[in-house]
């Protein structure tokens, strides 16, 4: 199992390139960001000095999405910073929460997903593709590799995933939803005529290493809050007992009563409190290191190939060491 750390891009920059540092020293692949150009800074320039200052770290967006910046721009991107460090990024995309909705604009339509995951691929790898019926190609270049893995929850945007996308990314650890949501992907991979086991599988949550469980809970809960936003519009698509949506996912977000973006994914955020323990025990990976472990075991035997980390509290250098010195040589 690989292992990520995601990071929300606040100022100063140097800290999230420090943060990335130590998360590579510690055993982490992948260096994750929010991409939020409103809320946070700007992540594609943070980017070139997180490539900068590590070895092998692949870095990308959890996730960008095909409305706020263009698809070419987005794919040349990708690629000048492939072409300068080496072909290690990945793009991760999504129709677009925060991005979007803070700027006034809903989140893309599927369609529109599907469609820029293919064309941001192609460019970004050197291949000609056809936006709104020009064809571009990026004449520069040369031996280009952009992974694409997208984030879903509802049936129509897990059978994308498994459609088209590179990876899955599922942002919860519960593994009853993780199984149900893996299963989907791979039955549309295959119903598409791809390889489902060639489709990566990337669980995205909190972890707080920690016997204070009344603690780490408080710090995590925002989680719960970030996913009841996509929660939401599944219940606002599907109704609210939908057997297209299992009830584990759905249930929890009755007492929502609305989400002020200035506070998301923030420890504290007051929108969360109608967030019971259950659903933080459920989505993030808690308590002592021997806790992480287990979880992360049953959820590598449903076929998860990397666990992400969100890092919002106040322990973020340590949880990263205890990944580093407990967790990850666990997993390895």
């Amino acid at each position: 199992m690989d292992f990520g750390l995601v990071l929300q891009t606040d100022p100063p920059a140097s800290a999230v390139v420090g943060l990335m540092r130590r998360a590579e020293r510690s055993g982490f692949r992948y260096g994750w960001t929010f991409d939020s150009s409103v809320l946070w800074q700007e992540p594609f320039v943070i980017y070139s000095q997180i490539l900068e200052h590590t070895d092998q770290l692949t870095v990308g967006p959890m996730v960008t999405n095909p409305g706020t910046r263009t698809w070419e721009v987005t794919a040349s991107t990708f690629a000048t910073l492939n072409d300068m460090f080496g072909n290690r990024t990945v793009c991760g995309i999504g129709r677009g929460d925060s991005a979007m909705r803070v700027a006034g604009r809903s989140p893309n339509t599927l369609a529109r997903l599907g469609d820029s995951i293919d064309v941001i691929r192609d460019l970004a790898e050197g291949r000609e593709a056809d936006i709104g019926g020009q064809r571009l190609r990026i004449p520069w270049v040369r031996d280009g590799k952009l992974p694409v893995w997208m984030a879903a929850y509802g049936p129509k945007a897990l059978a994308l995933a498994g459609q088209k996308a590179d990876g899955f990314i599922l942002q919860l650890a519960d593994p009853y939803l993780t199984e149900w949501m893996v299963k989907a992907v791979r039955d549309a991979a295959a119903a598409a005529g791809r390889d489902p086991s060639a489709v990566k599988i990337c669980v995205a949550a909190p972890a707080y290493v920690s016997a204070d469980l009344d603690h780490a809970r408080e710090q995590c809960r925002w989680f719960g809050g970030m996913v009841g936003n996509h929660v939401a519009d599944l219940v606002s698509k599907y109704g609210e007992h939908s057997s297209m949506v299992p009830e584990a996912l759905t249930a929890y977000i009755k007492e929502r009563e609305g989400y002020d973006y200035s506070h998301h994914g923030r420890t504290g955020n007051p929108d969360t409190a109608f967030v019971p323990d259950e659903i933080v025990d459920r989505f993030c990976l808690l308590g002592p290191a021997a806790a992480h472990i287990e979880k992360l075991r049953a959820l590598k035997e449903l076929g998860v190939d990397q666990f992400a980390l969100y890092a919002m509290h106040d322990a973020r250098e340590a949880v990263i060491d205890a990944y580093g010195a407990e967790i990850i040589p666990a997993l390895a």
